[in-house]
């Protein structure tokens, strides 16, 4: 069942997903070689509870971090550890942070020192396949109007989009109705509505589209090893479009 959130439950995901947003600015200052994800995780952890929120991800399902950090062909949910950044080095971060009952979601790509140009291209079209998604966002449309404009735009660029992780709703439960996938056909799907809650998250691979899960039953990598990238947003269905949550 799809939950469309009133006007008070929009209220108190603003500020959910602004701590989101503000935990991935504060990260960014520290992103540097050098630097071990799990010195990532403790900053992010202290950050969000310092602003009156919890870290979604911790403990669920068993997960042991406060943020997911994932490095290069590591595509989604790597663990925070002891390896360390190094130069030239792309890391995805994902983090969520449930504030008065609800959560916000946001995944970002970010370099480490400089990177390829052909890593510069892959956050670049990745980033702007999500916008392209949140561009046919607007009550009354489809869901998969989303979905087909994220993967017309990647694979127009030449890469090709991961198909076994899919966006989500997202309220009082991190993981809500509908599931949305960032591929297929337009016109497909229920309608938009307005207080729709949906993150938004295209996964974008250099190589193939296809995707492992390690022995660790968490990191997922792209099985020929090269490159991938992960951006998302919460965002609010609005008559006229949408309104991006996790903002600062």
């Amino acid at each position: 069942m799809i939950i469309c959130k009133t006007p008070r439950e929009l209220d108190i995901m603003r500020e959910a997903g602004k701590i989101v947003a503000l935990t991935h600015q504060e990260l960014q200052k520290h992103i540097k070689p050098g630097v071990t994800t799990k010195e990532l995780d403790t900053i992010a952890d202290r950050f969000i509870r310092q602003l009156g929120a919890i870290p979604s991800f911790k403990g669920y399902n068993g997960f042991t971090g406060s943020i997911c950090a994932s490095i290069n062909e590591e595509l989604v949910h790597g663990i925070p550890g002891d390896r360390v950044l190094a130069e030239g080095d792309i890391i995805s971060i994902d983090i969520g942070a449930k504030y008065n009952g609800y959560h916000g979601d946001s995944a970002w790509t970010y370099p480490v020192g400089t990177i390829s140009e052909e890593d510069e291209r892959l956050l670049k079209v990745t980033e702007e396949s999500l916008y392209k998604g949140l561009d046919e966002t607007k009550a009354g449309r489809r869901l998969s109007d989303i979905s087909h404009a994220i993967q017309a735009y990647a694979e127009a660029e030449g890469f090709s989009i991961v198909r076994e992780y899919v966006g989500h709703g997202v309220g009082q439960d991190l993981h809500e109705d509908p599931q949305i996938p960032h591929y297929g056909p337009p016109g497909k799907g229920p309608r938009l509505k307005q207080g729709m809650v949906l993150a938004v998250e295209p996964m974008v691979n250099l190589g193939s589209r296809y995707v492992r899960t390690l022995s660790d039953n968490w990191t997922v990598v792209t099985t020929d090893g090269k490159n991938c990238a992960h951006f998302e947003h919460t965002i609010a269905v609005t008559e006229e479009g949408y309104e991006i949550l996790t903002k600062a």
